[in-house]
């Protein structure tokens, strides 16, 4: 899809423009979600190679996959934030700009004469959102952060996987998607205050790579407060609910359950064809349940062990069993529940055709979100905004290159 079809589509963020100075994946992504919905939204990037997920794994050829997918509905444009040049073109991109997106180390910009008290005076309207790993204060403000350090920042790693095997970590950028999410989010709170709270003025928004991931810790933290507890690592299972687990048919496939109240554990004994655990004085409540979680498990852990994938989804589905099997992408190409939801979509891409990826999400009834098109080329739009907005010559945008600053 060309840059005029994006130009065409109108998502509820439309007139919101964006300036994506962030590198690899927190900042970026988080401006890919208001991409995602309308938002115009500038990636600037170094001219010397660009952002690093330009070459991050999967790979086809000497495209990087995943670049397609984070840098999805952005112009791109390239800029030497370093120069004196670079920086007078960024802050009149930031004259016209409602939000700023930066996660390099806290002084960085300061550095480079780029920090709120310039930007503000110059746009007071502007929302300048910072992505650190530790946050902009604190004794490791100054250390870098990557995201798989501050997931395990957050306490989370330390309690899972099983008891006697290290900590385990999720095969995904679990913090920097987590503080994405946030941004986002933060970024629109903010947004909404100055535009309708009446304030008419921006603000700086500090996001760490751990803080985000730490808030969804809930129980972990105020059970250590009032109980002084520090949750151990039981693999698949769960602290509050029995049976709760990942569990392996006759066939040898997997199939996740959670029964967290009575009414839903009486619907599984009873698909099991063992009514009479709903009566057992140790399963009658979810505390007993849990107090005897051990004998529970191994005894629900046995009857998978005893029947096959394709009989239990069956009596799972008849008897209203709260299931799920665990799925790969493979599974998931194939889905119904995805295909019927579109939760993949096909974008047309100059590179490979046609892409497909994760949709514009969530589904909105009246101004969804779209993938107008996949991550561009370098500089791909260095024309169109320099020349087209900033009015700058042909001419001047060539000595700019000459010089290293685009």
């Amino acid at each position: 899809m060309g840059n005029r079809a994006a130009k065409e589509f109108e998502g509820p963020l439309k007139g919101l423009r964006v300036i994506d100075a962030g590198m690899m994946i927190a900042g970026p992504l988080g401006c890919t979600l208001l991409a995602d919905f309308g938002a115009d939204v500038i990636k600037i990037e170094t001219p010397n190679g660009g952002d690093a997920m330009r070459t991050r794994p999967p790979q086809k050829g000497p495209q990087s996959l995943w670049w397609k997918v984070i840098g999805r509905n952005k112009r791109a444009v390239t800029l030497n934030l370093s120069t004196p040049e670079g920086q007078a073109i960024f802050k009149r991109l930031v004259e016209s700009a409602d939000i700023v997106v930066e996660n390099f180390r806290p002084g960085t910009f300061e550095r480079w004469g780029l920090g709120y008290d310039v930007l503000s005076a110059i746009n007071p309207g502007l929302v300048f959102v910072r992505v650190s790993g530790y946050g902009q204060t604190g004794p490791y403000a100054k250390r870098g952060g990557y995201g798989t350090v501050a997931e395990c920042f957050t306490g989370i790693p330390a309690s899972s996987g099983f008891p006697d095997r290290p900590p385990t970590l999720l095969s995904i950028a679990l913090s920097d998607s987590v503080a994405a999410t946030f941004l986002a989010m933060a970024a629109m709170f903010a947004v909404y205050e100055r535009d309708q709270g009446g304030s008419g003025r921006g603000q700086v928004i500090d996001v760490s790579l751990y803080e985000p991931l730490f808030r969804l810790a809930e129980a972990q933290t105020v059970g250590y407060d009032q109980l002084g507890k520090v949750r151990e690592r039981i693999g698949n299972r769960s602290t509050s609910d029995s049976p709760r687990n990942i569990y392996t048919t006759r066939d040898e496939r997997y199939i996740s359950i959670s029964a967290s109240t009575q009414a839903s554990f009486d619907r599984l004994v009873e698909a099991m064809g063992r009514p009479e655990l709903a009566k057992d004085p140790r399963f009658t409540d979810a505390f007993r349940r849990q107090d005897n979680a051990d004998i529970l498990d191994e005894i629900v852990a046995q009857w998978f062990r005893e029947n096959d994938f394709d009989d239990i989804c069956r009596r799972f589905e008849e008897g209203e069993v709260v299931h799920g099997p665990v799925l790969d992408i493979a599974d998931i190409f194939k889905n119904p529940q995805y295909l019927a939801r579109e939760s993949i979509t096909g974008v047309a891409d100059p590179d490979f055709g046609t892409l497909r990826m994760q949709n514009a999400i969530p589904f909105f009834s009246r101004t969804p979100g779209r993938v107008r098109h996949p991550g561009r080329a370098l500089g791909a739009d260095n024309e169109e905004i320099f020349c087209g907005e900033l009015d700058m010559t042909r001419e001047e945008l060539a000595d700019l290159k000459a010089k290293g600053v685009i």
